[in-house]
């Protein structure tokens, strides 16, 4: 029986985690201690799935799957492709940096601050790595608690309103995502697998609706234009590992739903609203961009060049040809790298 490595870089952290929690914060130096031991095991578990992918391979590689709600067919159903290994590999070694980030600056409740970190990495692993369309979406979730708890305890003086405009933003918008779940386990005879709604012949009706709604919870995560208003807030309430990860990580999570749901799901109302998405971001782009420029906060000039940058993403996806993809992925990593430096330099 081969290693169950992806449920290994989901649930090392989470443990972990908890274990975190369990030693508390009147054990600083060992709450720390544990936290960045148990962020190196997430990282050496899942630099196995690199080395090991096979590029050659068409498909979902490392797949694991176990029954988990058979009364509705929901599975445990785990798998990885050639973007969303390097987002799990990009997100466990960004949890290292922040763990190393708040080692002397988290004085209180340094033990939760470090724990919370952890189940954030973990859960946004899961994110990546579901092939179940209610194990995405419950991943996909429970990812907004630890960050809404990170930027309303240890944010600024606005830390309160800037969490729950956070939390109310990205809440609202998935609640489309998951009528439109609920609409393709019907359509697909009782399956929440992935695979089985790429196989969907939809017609353009119900494609156009379910790209909307997936358009409305996966925007808001990117941001894109109009509906990144909760960004700046965010990034300047937070304190320096939550703006590290909100910009590294959280905002692929909207761009990678594209690729996983909108596109394949919705392949004709994704080319016939491509002028839309196109439009859209090239707003971002310019305008955005123009924006960051006028900003006197370095924190509000690098959310409003994320959102800048973030829109040259959605451009090269719905643009439809492999330079654009390719680029836009190229993009999504190399802004991991250089947002989380930027954040770490304020």
């Amino acid at each position: 029986m081969s290693t169950p490595l992806l449920s290994l870089a989901i649930w090392v952290p989470i443990i972990g985690a908890l274990a975190v929690f369990a030693v508390g914060s009147e054990r600083r130096t060992a709450a720390r201690w544990l936290a960045l031991n148990v962020a190196l095991a997430g990282l050496a578990v899942t630099l196995p799935l690199l080395t090991n992918f096979d590029n050659a391979f068409v498909g979902f590689q490392f797949v694991e799957q176990l029954p988990w709600i058979p009364r509705f067919n929901i599975q445990y159903l785990l798998g990885v492709d050639g973007i969303s290994v390097l987002f799990i590999v990009l997100n466990s070694f960004i949890t290292i940096i922040v763990v190393l980030a708040g080692w002397e600056v988290i004085e209180e409740k340094t033990a939760q601050y470090m724990g919370a970190f952890l189940m954030m990495s973990g859960l946004m692993n899961g994110i990546f790595a579901s092939l179940d369309a209610v194990l995405f979406y419950v991943f996909f979730e429970a990812s907004l608690i630890p960050m809404y708890i990170i930027i309303g305890v240890w944010g600024g003086p606005n830390r309160v309103y800037a969490a729950f405009k956070f939390f109310l933003y990205t809440l609202l918008g998935s609640l489309l995502m998951l009528i439109s779940l609920i609409y393709l386990f019907l359509e697909s005879g009782g399956s929440f697998n992935l695979i089985d709604w790429y196989m969907l012949k939809l017609g353009m009706k119900p494609q156009i609706l379910l790209f909307l709604a997936f358009l409305v919870a996966f925007a808001v995560k990117v941001p894109m234009w109009p509906v990144h208003t909760w960004l700046p807030d965010a990034h300047v309430e937070a304190p320096t590992g939550g703006s590290v990860v909100l910009a590294a990580i959280m905002l692929k999570l909207g761009a990678y739903g594209f690729l996983r749901f909108s596109m394949p799901i919705a392949p004709d109302a994704s080319h016939t609203l491509a002028p839309l998405m196109i439009g859209l971001s090239l707003i971002a782009v310019i305008y955005i961009g123009f924006v960051a420029l006028v900003q006197a906060d370095m924190k509000k000039l690098i959310a409003y060049s994320s959102i800048s940058h973030m829109g040259f993403v959605t451009l090269g996806f719905f643009i439809f040809n492999q330079l654009g993809v390719e680029g836009a992925l190229v993009q999504m990593i190399s802004h991991g790298f250089i947002s989380a430096a930027m954040f770490l330099c304020v």
